[in-house]
């Protein structure tokens, strides 16, 4: 339905990622009606657009993270709605002209929502958006655009962190963890805090180690599983045997590591352990803080195709389902007091009673 609520519930029946290989291509690379009928007409006969437009953020789809989320939600919404969709990668050190570009050509081909999966997207989004106002269009991980056919697509990641914190806390033999960031900003900071914050109620005097692979998106932070598995290296050499990574793709080579070190890792937005690329780790992947991107996306085509859009600010939070924490590992089950720790921090964030830090 079209509001102005500060929060709505995201469709947890989007999580589910279809797991594709494929590497990060030139601006313009896209899968073109990459599901449903073919047409623009949805089951109900009420939606008249083109499809689902989805432009990546940086790694593009394939990252077993991030950006597969959002294509799950993409390809959720295809099938039910019988509708077509077409998602478009990213060009490595791309400018804000580009996106706009790539906003641009699926407006303009009549794809309705049209969504920008990154924060990055805020400067294209509110330029294309002006320009196409019949058009409702997401972005992810940013609030700032504030238009009448915008939907900032949020989430409260530090609290999914608190919960990979405590579960690190308690999973630790050696009292020493580690936090990987794929790039030093504002957002992955949210991760960083809300992961220390849940360690130390846990145990205080606990040992954190924390490294930002870069300083900007364009040098790789969120693109490269060689930066994460070098930092992930130092951090064993270190002696931490618990690390969690929000680091995009190169989060793969964080989880890599890990597994070859024997100790655990904790994957960010997908369940981790689930991914087919990442099948050969698996064992080692403790948990996944989770960020329902795909049941945004879902949400947000749900709401166009029945002509009722979403607009204004839509922020996911464990109350609502939009982030959790992933317990698909047996191993991670069988651990019955980190098992118990997580639930209970997870209860009293939905109470009230611990508030999560940001910074």
């Amino acid at each position: 339905m079209r509001t102005n609520s500060r929060r709505t519930r995201f469709s947890q029946a989007a999580v589910a990622v279809a797991v594709l290989a494929l590497a990060a291509a030139g601006c313009g690379k896209s899968s073109t009606d990459s599901g449903g009928d073919g047409g623009g007409s949805s089951a109900s006969g009420t939606y008249q657009g083109k499809g689902i437009g989805l432009a990546y953020d940086v790694g593009g789809k394939g990252d077993q993270s991030f950006n597969d989320a959002a294509f799950a939600g993409l390809e959720k919404a295809e099938k039910e709605f019988k509708i077509s969709g077409r998602d478009i990668e990213p060009q490595d050190g791309e400018s804000d002209a580009d996106k706009v570009q790539r906003l641009e050509q699926l407006a303009k081909s009549g794809y309705n929502p049209v969504i920008g999966v990154g924060f990055v997207y805020a400067p294209a989004v509110k330029e294309v958006a002006a320009k196409y106002p019949k058009t409702t269009f997401g972005i992810i991980d940013d609030n700032t655009v504030q238009a009448g056919n915008v939907v900032d697509l949020v989430f409260h990641e530090e609290q999914a962190s608190y919960l990979a914190g405590v579960a690190a806390a308690k999973a630790t033999k050696k009292n020493h963890i580690g936090f990987i960031g794929g790039v030093d900003i504002p957002l992955i900071h949210k991760f960083e805090a809300g992961f220390d914050q849940g360690a130390r109620s846990v145990n205080p005097k606990i040992k954190i180690e924390s490294q930002y692979l870069t300083q900007t998106a364009q040098e790789g932070g969120f693109a490269s599983p060689d930066k994460g598995k070098d930092a992930a290296n130092a951090q064993i050499e270190k002696g931490a045997d618990v690390l969690y990574h929000a680091a995009g793709l190169s989060g793969q080579g964080v989880i890599q590591s890990a597994a070859a070190h024997q100790v655990w890792a904790i994957g960010v937005d997908s369940d981790q352990y689930r991914q087919a690329a990442l099948a050969k780790y698996k064992d080692w992947i403790l948990g996944s803080a989770l960020k329902n991107v795909g049941g945004a996306v879902y949400d947000l085509s749900k709401s166009v195709v029945d002509g009722k859009p979403l607009t204004g600010e839509v922020r996911g939070d464990l109350k609502s389902g939009g982030v959790g924490f992933a317990d698909s590992n047996p191993k991670y089950q069988a651990m019955k007091d980190v098992v118990a720790a997580v639930n209970q921090a997870k209860q009293d964030i939905i109470a009230g009673k611990v508030t999560v830090d940001t910074k």
